[in-house]
């Protein structure tokens, strides 16, 4: 009975969204997007697509979202906006930093991205225009990759902190005390795997269409860039996703070695108090706040 319930309830959601996008207007963007859609299946394989595809789609969206972040220590005026202002970035850190990227990515992710094209075909998933899911089916699908990433992340990225095996993986990420955008994926490559698989069972419960693949990428590279940014700058439309964690509840955990295990919402260390240091910190930086101002 409650199945059916919840059945009915998603069904008039859809239902629901359905007839507001019919009042929408057209995408302009849509057109071009289906034209540069077909046009790739016309002229390449579903092995290129999915694995040369896949690999340009993280490439770019990665160090483009990089972008914002990496121009802000060069701005005076975003630096009010920085969390821990004692703790500049560094171009030996940069450098560095990127250097390891470029070797997990190529060496690390790119022979797992060389499987997709299995995965699909195993699964049966579509790469066809007409079969691509409606944009609200796939924000939908998003958050659901997202919920579960973060349920695995959270235990997973806790257990990696356990005092017998912190200093063995999980310490390397930790190398930066105050994170910058570009240190998302800079790990040791067995968290880059562990950590990792919660990318792919979202995937494995969702994906209808190989899109899926592409937007669920960078939608995750946009939250995990955000929240390493160092940077809490008002505005960010990623602050109206609900229970969304944030740069400064991540930056604490980078800060303190302790606490904020989720990735992207804030629920699952609310249930285990492991963000009671956090509140703890923020009431106390609240009332120097109203001290300064009295």
């Amino acid at each position: 009975m409650a199945m059916n319930d919840s059945v009915n309830i998603l069904n008039s959601a859809y239902l629901a969204v359905e007839y507001i996008d019919s009042f929408l207007p057209d995408n302009p963007l849509q057109q071009p997007f289906k034209n540069a859609w077909n046009y790739m299946l016309d002229n390449y394989t579903k092995f290129q697509i999915a694995t040369w595809g896949s690999l340009i789609v993280h490439e770019v969206s990665y160090f483009l979202l990089c972008v914002p972040g990496f121009m802000f220590q060069f701005i005076p005026y975003m630096q009010k906006y920085k969390i821990q202002q004692d703790k500049p970035e560094t171009w030996e850190k940069q450098w560095k930093c990127f250097k390891t990227l470029l070797f997990n990515h190529f060496f690390i992710q790119l022979p797992l991205i060389c499987g997709t094209y299995y995965f699909t075909e195993y699964f049966n998933i579509p790469y066809e225009w007409e079969e691509m899911p409606r944009w609200y089916v796939l924000v939908a699908q998003c958050f659901g990759c997202a919920v579960i990433e973060d349920a695995w992340h959270y235990f997973l990225h806790r257990l990696l902190h356990h005092k017998r095996i912190y200093k063995y993986i999980h310490k390397v990420h930790h190398e930066f005390v105050s994170p910058f955008g570009m240190q998302a994926e800079y790990a040791h490559p067995l968290e880059t795997l562990i950590l990792g698989a919660g990318f792919f069972i979202g995937i494995v419960v969702f994906c209808n269409h190989v899109v899926l693949l592409w937007a669920w990428v960078i939608c995750r590279l946009m939250e995990t860039i955000d929240v390493h940014s160092g940077y809490d700058v008002p505005l960010n439309p990623l602050h109206l996703v609900p229970f969304y964690a944030g740069a400064r509840f991540h930056d604490f955990h980078h800060m303190n070695f302790i606490g904020n295990y989720a990735s992207t919402f804030t629920w699952w260390d609310r249930l285990f108090g492991t963000d009671s240091q956090f509140i703890a910190y923020q009431e106390k930086e609240k009332k120097k706040q109203c001290k300064t101002k009295k």
